[in-house]
């Protein structure tokens, strides 16, 4: 299996609890806490991991927060490589009102960064990738990080495979196409209008968009997710259509990121680009079934392949 290397500069340990209502004014007496690791890179790779495979997660650690992550990240059994961020982890804090069900969720910045250190995360990149790893940068960029930073990362890993999921204005300025251009570009449908600037309604509507922005040079793949209508993909080789092959939604948080995890690593096992697209399918759906922010499940992953139709568009 070739080697995965998921990237996430701005984690977070992620409290949750609930409370009767959520009013302004009076204390909120909340019930017990849970804590978890939270961050797109860790996601994926906590997913690739609960699927069977292997990952490595670099993660950028501070302060009591970082060594608190750091804890529930080896206790999910994550092989880590530590870098240093140049402050504390944040947190971030969710609340479910128990008489509406509705969830409050607050996420705080994180730390800045400076190009200095910027470059020393993509020079421990380049000492701990191998020739041909898939290195997963997915998650939101922290503070300072200025658009322009995803293509410098592709330049200085060269001989990688970077895969890019993520959103904002470094997702606005990858789709200018800035050279040289990531292996994979994933967004959601909700992105992919933002980007085009009108409704994609049909699956060959964003399949169509996907392509624009593969033959401009945004990415060698362009994958938009579609949510219930399932992912399409544009690649060199054509376009496909993938089913999102479950109608259940317990939770959607992490489908996103199980999608990533399961596609890297089809990839990384040697699979075709389109059999990638299905696992990854798959991956997600088994994502929404799970409560919480549990992922994707072998068990249910397993169910659900068998039920995920590919097309050719």
């Amino acid at each position: 299996m070739t080697q995965i290397l998921t990237v996430t500069l701005n984690p977070a340990l992620d409290l949750a609890t609930a409370c009767a209502g959520v009013t302004p004014g009076p204390k909120l007496r909340c019930g017990p806490e849970t804590a978890e690791p939270g961050g797109g890179g860790v996601n994926v790779a906590r997913a690739i991991v609960q699927l069977g495979g292997q990952a490595r997660a670099m993660v950028a650690l501070g302060g009591p927060n970082g060594e608190a992550l750091a804890r529930l990240l080896q206790e999910r059994g994550l092989d880590i490589i530590r870098h240093q961020a140049p402050g504390d982890t944040r947190h971030s804090f969710s609340v479910t009102d128990e008489g509406t069900g509705e969830q409050y969720r607050f996420v705080l910045s994180g730390p800045e960064w400076n190009e200095a250190q910027l470059d020393a995360v993509l020079d421990h990149l380049a000492q701990e990738a191998e020739e041909g790893a898939y290195i997963v940068l997915s998650g939101s960029m922290p503070p300072g990080c200025v658009p322009g930073w995803i293509p410098r990362a592709c330049a200085r890993l060269s001989g990688r495979r970077v895969v890019v999921d993520t959103s904002g204005s470094h997702l606005h300025h990858q789709a200018t196409a800035p050279a040289p251009a990531p292996h994979v570009l994933r967004m959601d449908s909700a992105e992919a209008r933002d980007l085009a600037g009108r409704d994609l309604t049909a699956r060959t509507e964003s399949a169509d968009f996907a392509e624009t922005l593969r033959a401009r040079g945004a990415a060698e793949i362009v994958i938009i997710a579609r949510g219930k209508d399932g992912s399409v993909m544009a690649t060199a080789e054509g376009r496909w259509h993938v089913t999102a092959a479950n109608q259940t939604v317990v939770s959607a948080i992490g489908a996103g990121d199980s999608f990533v995890g399961g596609f890297v690593k089809a990839l990384a096992e040697g699979l075709k680009t389109p059999e990638a697209l299905r696992q990854g399918a798959a991956a997600a759906a088994a994502a929404v079934l799970s409560p919480g922010t549990q992922l994707c499940r072998a068990e249910d992953f397993a169910a659900i392949l068998p039920r995920t139709e590919l097309t050719a568009l």
